[in-house]
């Protein structure tokens, strides 16, 4: 028997084999029967169902709606972090109950607020209307939808991160003639790299993923307001199940890439 050998503990082996199960039953096993649903068709079928026009638009829309909003929550989640985790003000407890927001509404109840603003019959629609601009049943509304959803996605991992850091080291930058900009590239961010990449990660998978508030102001329009999610409901509710699973895994490897890149990364850093 090795002597330097830490015995086996039997509860944290118990832990570790009851995590395992739950991630294989609630995981790996769905993921499993998506990809299996897929290709019960045979691989023709497959490529058919995901190479379809409509399912094109859906991806196109869906990448896009993700391209737009991914980076303006990085930008308001940077901004936002670095303001609460490096300073104090006042407002700044109202500013985080505000970013923690879409996570207790509803994603079909903040569709419905956008509708009531921006509807034909809405606070904003009229006007929007007369001057040609469409945000519900349109684009903009998928992406002002993607956005309220994804908002604090960024922020939240990145504030904890910032004030257990505190500002010693930003302090010392600006006492050297830093200015705010050079500190914050040379110092901050560098300190948050991990963190924010996670962060992006999340909202990337949060953005491609979103069906309630999406769908309550796409209008279920085919090949124009329609995202993968929305694609995959439709096939579904039409019988056609295996076109369905066969969409459904095209957005979970969509979800995968983000975290593939994550690994790669975090494998050249070290």
């Amino acid at each position: 028997m090795n002597p330097f050998r830490p015995p086996i503990r039997p509860v944290p082996l118990l832990l570790t084999l009851v995590a395992l199960l739950f991630l294989l039953g609630f995981l790996a096993l769905p993921l499993a029967i998506v990809f299996a649903g897929a290709l019960q068709q045979g691989i023709k079928h497959y490529l058919a169902a995901i190479s379809d026009p409509m399912a094109l638009a859906a991806i196109r829309l869906t990448l896009l709606a993700a391209a737009i909003a991914v980076p303006l929550n990085v930008i308001f989640g940077l901004a936002a972090a670095w303001a609460i985790g490096k300073f104090r003000f006042p407002g700044r407890q109202l500013l985080i109950t505000l970013i923690d927001l879409p996570f207790s509404v509803s994603p079909v109840v903040s569709g419905m607020v956008y509708i009531l603003v921006f509807g034909m019959q809405g606070w904003l629609g009229g006007w929007l209307a007369a001057r040609g601009v469409q945000v519900i049943f349109a684009v903009p509304g998928i992406v002002l939808a993607t956005l309220f959803v994804t908002l604090p996605l960024v922020a939240r991992e990145l504030i904890p991160l910032m004030e257990s850091q505190g500002t010693e080291e930003e302090e010392a930058a600006l006492t050297l003639g830093a200015s705010g900009w050079q500190t914050f590239r040379r110092v901050t961010l560098p300190n948050v790299r991990q963190g924010l990449l996670y962060g992006v990660i999340l909202c990337t998978a949060r953005a491609m993923g979103e069906f309630g508030a999406v769908s309550v102001v796409s209008g279920h329009i085919r090949g124009l307001t329609n995202t993968l999610t929305l694609h995959v409901e439709i096939l579904y509710n039409e019988y056609q199940s295996a076109a369905a699973f066969a969409v459904a895994s095209l957005l979970a490897l969509l979800a995968v890439v983000p975290l593939v890149v994550k690994a790669i990364l975090s494998r050249h850093e070290h």
